[in-house]
């Protein structure tokens, strides 16, 4: 729900291989967007404005302030977009608060605190069927769903500077927030029209969650010798611990805005409790041109389920208590060898995904957990090159393979007596593997050097993915049978084969001009691998697509900057997604061509 501002983004960390073991256990490494806290900042005090209007009513506004000196740097913001959407019933507005400050106490200590508040309120326009959308994209049949979202965010941190070599950071932080939702969101062939009995709308669904997450890390950082070898040795510890609260089938009203009015309570409410923590240490190990990287991580995580799932006849059916511990030790290891300005790169790195509170409930009439039920477990590797010639070419080229493990699934099973019921368990394997790659080219730098006419780069980033199941069985009923079957050799839903994106960026004194080509391969939405579109949408192939888009910025008087662009400039008509629930159930449509006009000023 949430991407920072750019405008509010210092540098952006991409961290693979063992390293990313510092950061979590996750698969596929991790994308950290590190905020601003105005250390980039020269002078005591700056004013930043940002100001954009553009297509379907976008009104966008960012201000900031931020300064340094030679004891404190600070930075804070406020961000507010409203627009009201391409398709029919997609308006919204979204608020951005942020502000961080840091205080150097002495020469070894330095304080410093965040707080982000996010706030969004949307309108839902739901899914289409594939008839409705060839029809008229941007038509929208749910005129009364809502969506909310509210973000509060703290942290407190502490660095300790024991030496030139040897820092200890500690942050402790806090998430309080809510996701709130209010709609009709049954199947898109079904209506949601006047009742003839009430002659009113029927009632809409309220769910809510709640969110109280709190945790405390330490990480130490230090440098030394070992011999000829030079090491960078980082080591730490996290605590984690987060309460979600959450309801679910609320009788809301039959009107059109948006609210949370209960006119009878929920029928689930659920305690969702996890706690977690967790121990790293990575080494860097430094020898002339070459670099080895080992990483381990130790994690324990518990989770609880608590509360009602139902309400039936008037009685409360309790949820399928679940509480479970697991321990995990993670390894990795990267390494990187120097060749002048180029270097070839290789990491292998353990990774999990723990099972979710949807896993580990169900509903108790007809669904039973497995008390065996295993996170999701495997491995991640990649191998490349990459490096630049000079100051005209730059490239990475590598390859990938990722293994997937214990994927959670449903399996439709039958009991002694002959009743059926819907077994939660894990149900198999896939794996990932392909290439990607990225190269820009400046061709005037490189042929030319010295031009009154400015310079142009020429780039092209892409990904192959073959993404497959490999022994991945489930069973479904049909009629009194139990029907099996194996998704062996079936391509992983929502993983198209090609991505690429390609352009030419062009310069010139303060102009920046830069026009992109996107594609798509098409990708299958469901495991079945259904080809056909299914008549409510939801299943069925993602075709292909291309994307193009212009922007334009020039910077002027040293202080201002005017910059415009086009998205979608061939007015594509084109979808990404086949949702089952939310936000459709249907596919749900990209917006159109759309423009955009921005000035600003940093003083």
């Amino acid at each position: 729900y949430y991407t920072p501002q750019l405008q509010s983004v210092q540098r952006i960390q991409i961290v693979r291989g063992a390293g990313a073991l510092q950061y979590g256990p996750q698969f596929g490494g991790l994308v950290n967007f590190i905020l601003r806290n105005g250390s980039d900042i020269q002078k005591p005090f700056q004013f930043e404005t940002q100001n954009t209007v553009g297509s379907f009513g976008l009104v966008n506004t960012y201000n900031a302030v931020g300064g340094n000196t030679n004891k404190m740097h600070y930075y804070a913001f406020y961000d507010q977009r409203n627009a009201d959407g391409w398709r029919e019933n997609s308006r919204y507005k979204v608020k951005t608060g942020f502000a961080s400050f840091s205080y150097q106490v002495t020469n070894k200590l330095k304080l410093g605190f965040e707080y982000t508040n996010f706030y969004m309120v949307s309108q839902q326009p739901g899914g289409l069927t594939d008839a409705q959308f060839n029809q008229n994209a941007r038509q929208s049949l749910r005129s009364r769903n809502w969506f909310n979202n509210i973000w509060n965010i703290g942290t407190v941190t502490a660095d300790y500077q024991f030496s030139n070599n040897t820092l200890l950071q500690v942050k402790a932080f806090g998430m309080w927030a809510e996701r709130n939702s209010i709609g009709f969101t049954q199947n898109v062939l079904i209506a949601d029209t006047i009742n003839a009995a009430t002659r009113n709308y029927n009632n809409r669904v309220v769910d809510v969650d709640n969110y109280k997450n709190y945790g405390i890390e330490a990480r130490f950082i230090t440098q030394f010798n070992m011999g000829a070898w030079n090491n960078n040795l980082s080591a730490g510890v996290r605590y984690f611990n987060g309460t979600t609260y959450r309801y679910r089938n609320g009788k809301g009203d039959v009107g059109n805005n948006y609210n949370l009015t209960l006119l009878s309570p929920y029928t689930q409410d659920l305690d969702l409790t996890t706690s977690n923590v967790a121990a790293f240490v990575e080494n860097m190990f430094s020898y002339k041109q070459l670099r080895i990287i080992p990483g381990v991580r130790f994690e324990t995580i518990g989770n609880t389920v608590g509360g009602q799932m139902n309400v039936t006849n008037g009685n409360i059916v309790p949820a399928l208590t679940q509480s479970q511990t697991r321990t995990f030790l993670l390894a990795g290891v990267g390494a990187e060898y120097h060749i002048k300005n180029t270097e070839l790169y290789a990491n292998i790195s353990q990774a999990y995904r723990p099972a979710l509170f949807s896993d580990l409930t169900g509903t108790p009439t007809l669904d039973v957990i497995d008390q065996n039920l295993k996170d999701a477990k495997g491995y991640n590797a990649d191998l490349g090159y990459r490096g630049k010639v000079k100051d005209y070419l730059f490239f990475d080229i590598g390859i990938f393979y990722l293994q997937y493990n214990n994927r959670i699934g449903t399996l439709a099973m039958q009991d002694a007596n002959g009743n059926f019921y819907n077994f939660r368990t894990n149900v198999g394997n896939s794996v990932s593997k392909g290439t990607e790659f990225l190269i820009e080219f400046n061709p005037v730098r490189a042929f030319v050097k010295n031009t009154t006419w400015g310079s142009v780069s020429v780039f092209v980033s892409g990904t192959y993915t073959d993404a497959r199941y490999n022994n991945f069985s489930t069973s479904s009923r049909q009629g009194n049978t139990i029907v099996k079957t194996n998704f062996n050799n079936k391509r992983v839903e929502n993983a198209p084969e090609w991505i690429i994106r390609s352009g030419i960026n062009y310069y010139f004194k303060g102009l920046t001009i830069t026009t992109q080509w996107s594609y798509v391969s098409s990708a299958f939405s469901d495991a079945t691998n259904t080809l056909t579109p299914t008549a409510n949408g939801q299943n069925g192939l993602i075709p292909s697509y291309y994307v193009a888009d212009i922007s334009a910025t020039y910077k002027f008087l040293e202080k201002f900057n005017i910059k415009a662009g086009v998205n979608n400039a061939t007015d594509a008509r084109y979808f990404t997604r086949r949702a089952g629930g939310y936000p459709g159930p249907g596919l749900l449509p990209a917006d159109a061509r759309n423009v955009y006009i921005s000035i600003g000023a940093t003083l």
